[in-house]
C-alpha cells in the first residue's frame, strides 16, 4: 500500500461524527417546449434525467415565481457500472448552441503510465486478485474455478523464536523474488510477527514488537474480521503471518520517496500466497511490511515511531484484501472483487480502525486522515476522476471516491447506525461471488444507477447548511462540511478550502458546461434563477452536439436547493 509523508497533518484532530467515441452521427435538435419538463415544486425534490429518452436530451425548466430566487444543483454523470467508460459532454442553456468539440480520449493502458511506481505495484497486486491470477495457474479451468483442495492436517502456529524462509516479491512487477529468512519475534492467538534476520540495527525492540502484535490481535484483526468475514487458513497454522523485511523497503529507491507523486510501499498482501500451485507462493496468509531503518541504509529512512504508526494502518487495509480474496475466490470459486470496490472496502477498513479509538485522538486521526485527504482531492475535482477506473486506481483522489461510495453504501443500507449493523451489511458484500456493480445492486436491492446517482447528490447536500436533505441523500456517519472546516482551520495549506466541493454557477440560460465524464463520477454546477425570471431549457449531449450513448447510462441529476 502506498504511503506518503503526513508530517504536517498526521496528528490533526477533527470531528469524527474502454471509452466510447461520439462518432459522426446525427446532431441533437435545439430544445423546444416539448422537452422533458422539470417539475421540482419544493426544495429538496430531485430527479435523475435520462437524456437518451424521447426528449432527446432536452430539459425544460419553468419560470420562477416572484417571491424568491430559485437554485438548482445540476450533476451530469455517467451512471454506468462498467469501469473505465468515458464520454465527452456538453450541457448548454437555451441561448447556446453546441459547437464541435474533440472526442473524449479512449482510456487505455498507456494512460496509466503517469502512475507512480508504488501505485503501479498496488494495481498489479489487486488486478491479479481480480483475475484470480488467471494465466498463471495451470490448475484453473476455463471457467476460472479452482479444483477443491483436500483438507490438510492442522499444522499449528509457529513457535516463538523459530525461523522460516519466505519468498518475497523484490520488484514492483514481482518479476524477481528474493529469499528472506526470518524469526518469530512476537506471537499472539491470531498473529505471528516474523522479523527478517538481515533487518538493520536500530529497529523495533521486543517490547515494541509485542505491542504491535497486541494491537493487531486486540483491534485490527477483530475489526476486519467482524466487518468482512474470516481470512483463509490454507497453511492450517491458525495465524496470519506478518513478515517485516528489508526487501519491502527496497521496492523503491530513496529518490522515489521524495519526488513529486512518489512514496513508498509500507506493506502489501500478495494473492499468489493463497494459491499454493503457483510459483513463489508461500502457501499461507502473509502480510509483508517494511522494517524500521532510521539511518536510511535500505531506501528512505523509517524511524521506529514511523513504523509503529504506519504499519497498523497498512495492515488493516491489506488484511481486507486478504479476506476479500478468500471470500470471493477461495470460498465461492469466483474472481476477486473488482479493483475500485475492493479498494473502497480497504479504505473503509482504515476508517473502522480509527473508530476503535475516541474521535479527535491522535490514533483516530492516524487511521482516518489518509481517507479524508484522498476524499478532499476527489471532491475538489470530481470532473477529472473516475469512481470506476478500468484497470487501476489512477490517483489518490479515486481512492477517496471509492471510500466515499462505500461509506455512503453502508450509511444507506445498513439496518441502523451501529457498527454491528455496518458489519452485518459489509459481510454480505464480501460473502458472495458477485463483484462490482452487480454486487452493489444485489446486496442493496436497488439498481447501481439509482445508488450512484443519489451518492453524487449526497456529496453536496448531505449536511448543506440550511438545507434539509432527504434520508436517501445523507451520509449518516460523517458531517463532512464540519470535518473539513475543522481541518481547514488547523491547516489551510493542505486543506485550502472550508469544503472542497465547489460547484461552478450561472443563470439557467448561461449554462455552458463541457468536458469529459468518467464512469461513476460527474461535474457539479449551480443554476441561480432570479424572482420572476422566465423559464429556460438545457440541452444535454456529447461535446460535438450528438446524442449521448445509452450504454454509458448518462444521467443529469437535478435537485432544487432553494
Amino acid at each position: 500500500m502506498l504511503r506518503r509523508s503526513l508530517t504536517r497533518i498526521g496528528l490533526l484532530s477533527f470531528l469524527g461524527a474502454v471509452a466510447c467515441s461520439d462518432g459522426a452521427g446525427p446532431k441533437l435538435p435545439p430544445c423546444t417546449a416539448a422537452g422533458s419538463n422539470v417539475t421540482l415544486p419544493v426544495v429538496g425534490a430531485y430527479i435523475s434525467f435520462d437524456p437518451t429518452g424521447t426528449a432527446e436530451g432536452c430539459l425544460v425548466f419553468p419560470a420562477n415565481g416572484p417571491a424568491d430566487s430559485a437554485e438548482y444543483l445540476l450533476i451530469p454523470q455517467l451512471a454506468t457500472g462498467v469501469p473505465g467508460k468515458t464520454s465527452s459532454f456538453r450541457l448548454a442553456g437555451d441561448t447556446i448552441r453546441p459547437a464541435p468539440a474533440p472526442l473524449a480520449p479512449a482510456f487505455s493502458a498507456e494512460a496509466l503510465a503517469d502512475l507512480s511506481p508504488v501505485e503501479q505495484f498496488h494495481r498489479f497486486l489487486r488486478l491479479g486478485d481480480q483475475e484470480r491470477w488467471r494465466g498463471l495457474n495451470p490448475q484453473v479451468d476455463m471457467k476460472g474455478w479452482a479444483p477443491a483442495r483436500s483438507a490438510a492436517a492442522p499444522a499449528g502456529p509457529p513457535v516463538f523464536g523459530s525461523q522460516r524462509t519466505f519468498k518475497v516479491c523484490a520488484r514492483l512487477n514481482c518479476s524477481v523474488f528474493a529469499n528472506a529468512t526470518a524469526t518469530v519475534r512476537a506471537l499472539k492467538s491470531n498473529v505471528a510477527i516474523y522479523v527478517d534476520n538481515t533487518a538493520p540495527a536500530g529497529g523495533l525492540d521486543s517490547a515494541a514488537l509485542d505491542a504491535l502484535a497486541t494491537l493487531f490481535e486486540t483491534r485490527l484483526y477483530p475489526t476486519d474480521t467482524a466487518a468482512f468475514g474470516r481470512e483463509s487458513d490454507i497453511d492450517t497454522n491458525s495465524v496470519v503471518l506478518v513478515l517485516m523485511t528489508p526487501i519491502v523497503n527496497k521496492l523503491v529507491s530513496s529518490a522515489d520517496c521524495v519526488k513529486p507523486g512518489g512514496g513508498f510501499v509500507a506493506g502489501f498482501f500478495y494473492g499468489v500466497d493463497l494459491e499454493p500451485s503457483l510459483p513463489n507462493s508461500n502457501k499461507g496468509e502473509v502480510f509483508y511490511s517494511i522494517v524500521a531503518d532510521p539511518g536510511g541504509t535500505l531506501s528512505c529512512a523509517h524511524s521506529t515511531i514511523t513504523v509503529q504508526r504506519q504499519v497498523p494502518v497498512t495492515f488493516i487495509h491489506e488484511f481486507q484484501h486478504m479476506i476479500s480474496y478468500n471470500q470471493h475466490a477461495l470460498v465461492r470459486g469466483g474472481s476477486g472483487e473488482v479493483l475500485w470496490l475492493n479498494e473502497g472496502f480497504s479504505h473503509y477498513a482504515e476508517e473502522l480502525g480509527g473508530r476503535t479509538y475516541a474521535p479527535g485522538t491522535p490514533e483516530f486521526s492516524r487511521f482516518t486522515i489518509g481517507d479524508l485527504i484522498d476524499a478532499y482531492q476527489f471532491l475538489d475535482s470530481t470532473g477529472k476522476h473516475f469512481l470506476l477506473p478500468t484497470s487501476g486506481i489512477g490517483s489518490l483522489a479515486e481512492r477517496g471516491a471509492s471510500w466515499l461510495f462505500v461509506r455512503y453504501l453502508v450509511d444507506q443500507y445498513a439496518a441502523d447506525t451501529t457498527v454491528a449493523s455496518w458489519n452485518a451489511f459489509t459481510r454480505q458484500m464480501l460473502a458472495t461471488a458477485d463483484v462490482g456493480a452487480a454486487n452493489v445492486a444485489n446486496r442493496t436491492g436497488d439498481t447501481f444507477t439509482g445508488v450512484v446517482t443519489r451518492w453524487a447528490l449526497a456529496n453536496w447536500v448531505s449536511d448543506l447548511p440550511g438545507f434539509a436533505a432527504s434520508n436517501q441523500l445523507q451520509y449518516r456517519s460523517w458531517a463532512f462540511r464540519a470535518t473539513y472546516a475543522s481541518l481547514h482551520a488547523q491547516d489551510s495549506t493542505d486543506f485550502k478550502k472550508v469544503f472542497p466541493l465547489t460547484p461552478s454557477s450561472s443563470a439557467g440560460r448561461a449554462v455552458n458546461l463541457t468536458g469529459t465524464l468518467h464512469a461513476g463520477s460527474g461535474t457539479y454546477h449551480r443554476v441561480l434563477q432570479a424572482p420572476s425570471a422566465p423559464g429556460f431549457t438545457l440541452l444535454f449531449g456529447t461535446g460535438s452536439g450528438g446524442p449521448l450513448n445509452l450504454i454509458l447510462v448518462p444521467r443529469l441529476n437535478v435537485i432544487r436547493i432553494r
